[in-house]
């Protein structure tokens, strides 16, 4: 090949690496198109593109561009461990596992190799290779954030709070807010009398189920707290206790203005929250009686109410596995009598009605918010939901609920094996999948539940 189109397949090559560091994919994947195009047999240019075409989720082009890379360089190990990133995504674990093998084998002192290995190992619930791998990681490298938040996974999955919350302090998601703040963040020190920000993490149902310990703060002595939350969850969390002040992250938010501030998911850590000591008193959320008043007279006169939600929001990482395929799924439980049905379902799946002209209240399609769905949760006598926000605001609310889990990556909040929750004490069951993708026997055992149960009531 002329040293001339090497020299050009190269100069786009840098090119699109600095189109990757500005965010750019778009121009980033036309500069690597065009050097292979020079140069076919460019590996890292394969490498970088299979990865783009990977994040657009073109999984068949990306797993082409791996493959021609390590045809004509099989000595990178980035391109086994990017590789193999993108057969973990599709599951297929044994061709995985063998390419995050190959690239430590080119590289054993690779952090990021050794912590990859160890989320497929989790994914394959073979937890202590898990955290083998996770702790080779940090051997190699004790700063190495992703091994360590990756460990405390399985470390609060398996109940171990104590290290469990102190390796969740990897976590560096809160960044955007850390560089806002002018206050110092707290780290445990003592509260009475001090002003505090409690700025909220993740989704919307971290919030409810950690949105609690505001309550243990006050009583620590914490003189005035302000939380900051989803814009839906606002009105909501002025029935929270131990809360002064409720602000939504869409409105400006002060840089100053109080003592601490902290990232929510960090209180559990600095309170010392202990398996045995998960403070659970249930109720801490209420629906508010006007609201409950304008929804009571849409939802049935009589009959067993029992809510449904099947999806989660699409944005999550493991939604195909928590969200049922369809509502169709739940139709059985229609067999048990004298139960009307109300669907709480909002975003993806709204409009789903079951088949065969079953009955079901559609509510879901005119909530407004969260304090809006406690109103209708108020109001009925259950609440089946998958591990979704709804779950955890029947949970703070006292409501019974019956929360279906996936096989695929159990959130590490429903610990292991367990039917029940120490999160939502005799309020909450939990319904697992006996292997991934299974859901026919959660229904079955859903539908005889559930039968039993109208037969008390």
């Amino acid at each position: 090949m002329p040293d001339t189109n090497r020299s050009k397949a190269e100069a786009l090559f840098f090119q699109g690496i600095s189109h990757m560091q500005k965010g750019e994919s778009a121009d980033a994947e036309a500069c690597f198109m065009k050097a292979i195009e020079l140069e076919p047999g460019f590996p890292e240019a394969h490498t970088n593109l299979a990865m783009l075409l990977g994040l657009r989720n073109q999984d068949k082009a990306a797993e082409l561009h791996y493959l021609l890379s390590i045809a004509s360089n099989p000595y990178l190990p980035q391109t086994h461990l990017n590789f193999g990133a993108l057969l973990a995504r599709q599951k297929r674990f044994i061709e995985a596992e063998a390419a995050y093998r190959k690239a430590i084998k080119l590289d054993a002192n690779s952090p990021a190799a050794w912590s990859n290995l160890g989320v497929l190992y989790a994914c394959m619930k073979r937890e202590e290779e898990a955290e083998r791998c996770y702790r080779t990681a940090l051997m190699l490298d004790e700063h190495f954030a992703k091994a360590r938040f990756n460990l405390s996974y399985i470390q609060l999955r398996q109940g171990r709070f104590e290290e469990g919350w102190q390796s969740l302090e990897a976590r560096d998601w809160y960044a955007p807010l850390q560089r806002l703040l002018q206050m110092p963040r707290w780290q445990g020190e003592p509260l009475a009398g001090k002003s505090l920000l409690i700025c909220f993490e993740a989704g919307l149902g971290d919030v409810i189920q950690f949105c609690r310990y505001a309550e243990v703060l006050k009583e620590q002595g914490a003189g005035n707290i302000a939380l900051l939350c989803h814009p839906p969850l606002k009105s909501l969390l002025a029935t929270l206790p131990g809360v002064d002040s409720i602000l939504s992250f869409d409105e400006p938010l002060p840089s100053s203005g109080w003592d601490f501030w902290t990232p929510l998911l960090s209180i559990p850590h600095f309170c010392n929250t202990r398996l045995d000591s998960i403070p659970a008193r249930i109720p801490y959320l209420r629906a508010d009686s006007d609201r409950i008043k304008k929804w009571q007279p849409l939802l049935p006169k009589s009959g067993f109410k029992v809510g449904l939600v099947w999806r989660g929001s699409v944005h999550f990482e493991n939604d195909a596995d928590r969200s049922l395929p369809s509502l169709a799924l739940l139709s059985p439980l229609w067999a048990v009598k004298n139960i009307a049905f109300v669907s709480l379902q909002k975003g993806a799946g709204e409009n789903e009605m079951p088949p065969d002209g079953l009955p079901l209240i559609r509510i879901g399609t005119k909530l407004s918010d969260l304090a809006d769905t406690a109103a209708v949760v108020a109001c009925l006598d259950l609440v089946i939901s998958v591990d979704t926000a709804v779950a955890h605001l029947a949970g703070a609310m006292g409501k019974p609920c019956w929360v279906l889990l996936p096989d695929y990556k159990t959130d590490w909040r429903w610990l292991k094996e367990r039917a029940d929750s120490p999160w939502y004490p005799d309020v909450m069951r939990l319904f697992r999948q006996p292997e991934t993708g299974k859901w026919a026997p959660v229904i079955s055992e859903l539908t005889s539940a559930l039968k039993k149960l109208t037969q008390q009531a």
